[in-house]
């Protein structure tokens, strides 16, 4: 189905964004998810080519453009190419908003010219090894100091986690505020006191490093508080519609990959003596998995296009995460089907697929956390 959503510019801009995955990317990644984490020569490269940053201010080395079209170009190119070890969407669509609508003129001269460079990279910890998608349960916090903050507690599933150079961190700093209870604390590299643990080893997201957290009297000063004291809570529930949307553009665009790789593979495996393809059930497998794909790109390009427009709302976007991810888990799970035992061997890249997609409809709030959000606005 034809898209209407992306212009000349953005035409361009995935041109590139192809040309760089083709070349700095895809013949290293089967290395990186045996390393567990990238290269941070392929940081480097993304911010000298220009595809970090993209909406940051030119003053301050971005791309100088606020249009999350150009977001969802790179995202759908490294979903296209299966390059799932790549930390760029949550560099640009999670943190970069953050850092924009929050940072002091200081802040962001100190920090956003080595974001765009790819020199810096970023994390948010929100996550707590008891808390999951409970924010107000965040148990991490920081009491006042005579020149800043003194930070304790642990974070998990941090994406970027090993890696990272700065981290806004999510702390309790008054625990009688109720929601205003919460102030966003940015953890710098070096930090006293800011240890790392083990990488994680998931089921699948190989080459993307996840790690646990840890703070011990780590004293954050002032000049690194992200925003009001107060208002971390706040900035959270105002930031979290774009950072779903990005897992929704993600998960379309994996999805039609999954079903572009199975509809080749049909045409070449044969079973009893003919292609898999010129069966009626996999016609009919395939037909219903392109339509559910098209409804959901058509969905979703709806919503980009509601972000653009500065539109859109949480429950919209709760609806694309929730709705996308369970697609794309349906959408694997047949093709891996069509590809009968082959699509259980990791050489497939359907096999990747599967176990690349299951986390999707858990990590950005997990997808019982999207329908309490729909169903509350629904209800009042």
């Amino acid at each position: 189905m034809q898209r209407d959503i992306f212009d000349a510019e953005h035409a361009d801009f995935r041109d590139l964004a192809r040309t760089f995955i083709a070349k700095e990317v895809t013949p290293f990644h089967d290395q990186w998810e045996r390393d567990g984490q990238v290269s941070r020569e392929v940081w480097l490269a993304a911010g000298k080519a220009g595809l970090l940053g993209t909406d940051v201010p030119e003053e301050y080395g971005g791309g100088g453009v606020a249009d999350f079209r150009y977001n969802a170009v790179l995202t759908e190119e490294l979903n296209r190419a299966g390059a799932s070890g790549i930390g760029f969407p949550l560099q640009n669509d999670v943190v970069a908003p953050y850092l924009l609508r929050l940072a002091t003129d200081e802040q962001k001269r100190r920090w956003l010219p080595g974001f765009c460079s790819g020199e810096i990279i970023t994390a948010i910890a929100m996550t707590e090894p008891g808390t999951g998608s409970d924010l107000q349960g965040i148990q991490t916090n920081a009491r006042r100091s005579d020149d800043g903050w003194v930070l304790n507690g642990a974070k998990t599933f941090i994406t970027n986690g090993i890696m990272a150079d700065l981290v806004i961190v999510v702390a309790r700093t008054d625990p009688d505020a109720g929601s205003r209870g919460f102030t966003l604390l940015v953890v710098e590299r070096g930090m006293p006191g800011f240890e790392r643990g083990r990488r994680l080893n998931k089921v699948g997201l190989k080459a993307q490093d996840t790690a646990e957290l840890s703070f011990t009297d780590v004293h954050v000063p002032d000049a690194n508080v992200l925003g009001e004291p107060g208002g971390g809570l706040i900035a959270l529930m105002q930031n979290l519609a774009q950072e779903r949307l990005s897992i929704a553009v993600g998960c379309a665009a994996a999805a039609a990959r999954a079903l572009e790789i199975t509809v080749e593979y049909t045409k070449e495996r044969t079973a009893f003596g003919r292609p898999v393809a010129s069966f009626q059930n996999t016609r009919f497998e395939l037909a219903e998995i392109a339509t559910e794909v098209d409804v959901t790109q058509a969905f979703v390009d709806r919503c980009i296009t509601e972000l653009v427009a500065d539109r859109l709302d949480a429950a919209d976007a709760a609806k694309a995460k929730w709705w996308a991810s369970d697609v794309l888990k349906r959408v694997v799970d047949r093709c891996v089907q069509l590809h009968g035992g082959y699509g259980y061997m990791l050489e497939y890249p359907i096999a990747k697929a599967f176990v690349d997609s299951r986390v999707q409809a858990i990590f950005g709030g997990t997808n019982e956390i999207m329908k309490e959000i729909i169903g509350r606005k629904l209800l009042g």
